[in-house]
C-alpha cells in the first residue's frame, strides 16, 4: 500500500483529469484552486469505462442517476464506506429489496449479492489500482452533511488553532478520505486565516475532483491551498502529519478498526494536533411514522457495519477512548441528519441501501423487507416519511508538539 507521505509524480494537478491520465498518485500545490475549475468528461460516452462528468461550482456537477458508474461512500476510501454499504453498489445485475437496478443512483443503493460491493474500473486503470467510485452519493448527501455537523464544535477547534505555535504562516490541515472534498467546502470557509489543506484517499480520480473543487478563500479572504496525496489513511503516521495543524475527516471513523483508530489517536497525538473527525453513524435511525420493523432493520443494518472486524457504530466510543488515552481532550456533539420531504431524494436512496445492508447481513428478511421497502418509498414519496440519522461529531484536542498546553 502506498505510503501517504510517498509520491509517485510530482506536479500541478491538471485543471481536466480524464480517465486516461495515469493511475499513479499525484501530489502537488493547486495554489487556489477552486470551484471555477472544470474537469471535462470523455466526449465520446458516459459509460463505465468512460470518463465521469466534471466538478463545478459547489460540488460535483449534475449526474444521471441511470448512468453505469460505481458508487462512493462518504469518506471515499474505497470499498471502505459505511455509507457506501447503506449505499453500496447497484452494479451487480441484481436489485435490492422492492426496486429496479436503474431507478438506484450508483453508490446509493444495496449490493446485490451477500458480501460483495460491485465496483467498475476505469478503461486505463492499473489491475492493482482501487475501483474509481462515481461522486453521485456524494453530491447528494452534501447538503445534508453540510447541515447536520457540529458547529459548536467550531469555536474550541478555532481558540486551538490561534494558538498553535507557527499560526502567524497560516494552519495547515489533513482531511483523511476526503472522497469528492466536501469537508473542506464546509470547514475552510468557517476559519479564518491562510490554509493549506493536504488531501488523502486511496483514489486518485477522487482526489481531482476534490482539489479542483476546494475553497478559494478563508472565511476572512485568506488564500487556500491544496494539496494531494494518495495512500491508506489508516496507515497514516505522526511523521505523516509533521507539521500539521489540524487532521479533519467526515465519516470515517466508523469504517475503521480498533487498531486503526488507536494509530490515528496515536499519530495525531504525536503530531501535536487537533483532530476533527464528523458525522460517525451512531447506530440509531428514527423514522415517522413508525413501522414494526423499524428496529429489526436497524439491528441488521448494525451488524453489517461491524463486519470485518469494523467499528460501525461502536467507533465513537472506541475513538474518545483512544484519544483520551494520549491526553487529548474530546468533545462529542450529535450531527444528526435530519431528512423531511424537501429531502427526498436523499431518504429514498438512503432507504434503499440501509434496507439492503440489512437484508445482505440478515437473508431470512428478505421477504418481509420487500414489502417494507415498498411501503416506505411510497411514504416517502408522497411527503410523509421524516427520517432521523444519528451521526456524532469528535473534536480531540491534543497537547501540542513541545508540550504546551
Amino acid at each position: 500500500m502506498t505510503n501517504p507521505v510517498t509520491t509517485q509524480q510530482n506536479g500541478t494537478i491538471p485543471a481536466q483529469p480524464g480517465p486516461r491520465e495515469t493511475a499513479e498518485a499525484m501530489s502537488g500545490v493547486i495554489q487556489g484552486a477552486g470551484p471555477n475549475g472544470k474537469p471535462g468528461p470523455d466526449p465520446s460516452a458516459r459509460s463505465a469505462d468512460a470518463a465521469l462528468p466534471g466538478v463545478g461550482p459547489g460540488g460535483p456537477s449534475a449526474w444521471s442517476a441511470g448512468a453505469a458508474v460505481p458508487g462512493v461512500g462518504s469518506g471515499g476510501q474505497a470499498a471502505r464506506s459505511a455509507d457506501a454499504v447503506a449505499a453500496g453498489s447497484a452494479l451487480s445485475g441484481q436489485s435490492g429489496p422492492g426496486q429496479a437496478v436503474d431507478m438506484v443512483i450508483p453508490g446509493a443503493g444495496p449490493s446485490g449479492n451477500p458480501g460483495a460491493r460491485p465496483t467498475v474500473k476505469l478503461r486505463e486503470a492499473d489491475p492493482d489500482d482501487p475501483p474509481r467510485y462515481a461522486p453521485e452519493w456524494l453530491e447528494l448527501r452534501e447538503p445534508a452533511d453540510a447541515a447536520a455537523r457540529a458547529h459548536d464544535l467550531l469555536d474550541p477547534l478555532r481558540i486551538r488553532l490561534a494558538n498553535l505555535p507557527g499560526r502567524s504562516g497560516g494552519v495547515v490541515i489533513h482531511d483523511l478520505g476526503c472522497g469528492t472534498g466536501s469537508m473542506g467546502r464546509w470547514l475552510a470557509p468557517c476559519l479564518d486565516g491562510a490554509q493549506h489543506w493536504i488531501l488523502h484517499d486511496r483514489d486518485p480520480y477522487l482526489l481531482h475532483f476534490a482539489a479542483v473543487a476546494s475553497p478559494r478563500s478563508a472565511a476572512d479572504g485568506s488564500r487556500v491551498t491544496v494539496e494531494t496525496r494518495r495512500g491508506d489513511v489508516a496507515r497514516l503516521t505522526a511523521d505523516a502529519l509533521h507539521g500539521a495543524s489540524l487532521v479533519t475527516a467526515s465519516a470515517l471513523l466508523d469504517v475503521l478498526t480498533r487498531e486503526e483508530i488507536d494509530a490515528l489517536a496515536a499519530a495525531c497525538a504525536g503530531a501535536g494536533c487537533p483532530a476533527l473527525l464528523t458525522l460517525s453513524v451512531a447506530g440509531r435511525v428514527e423514522l415517522t411514522p413508525s413501522h414494526p420493523l423499524d428496529s429489526e432493520i436497524a439491528q441488521a443494518f448494525n451488524d453489517h457495519q461491524r463486519r470485518d472486524g469494523l467499528l460501525g457504530p461502536d467507533a465513537v466510543t472506541a475513538a474518545t477512548e483512544a484519544f483520551s488515552e494520549h491526553g487529548a481532550t474530546v468533545r462529542l456533539h450529535p450531527s444528526p441528519w435530519r431528512l423531511g420531504p424537501e429531502q427526498a431524494a436523499l431518504t429514498e436512496q438512503w432507504l434503499r441501501g440501509w434496507v439492503g445492508a440489512a437484508v445482505e447481513q440478515r437473508p431470512e428478511l428478505r421477504a418481509r423487507a420487500d414489502a417494507y421497502l415498498a411501503e416506505r418509498l411510497a411514504a416517502c414519496a408522497a411527503g410523509q416519511l421524516r427520517v432521523t440519522v444519528h451521526h456524532t461529531d469528535l473534536l480531540a484536542l491534543n497537547r501540542p508538539a513541545g508540550g504546551a498546553s
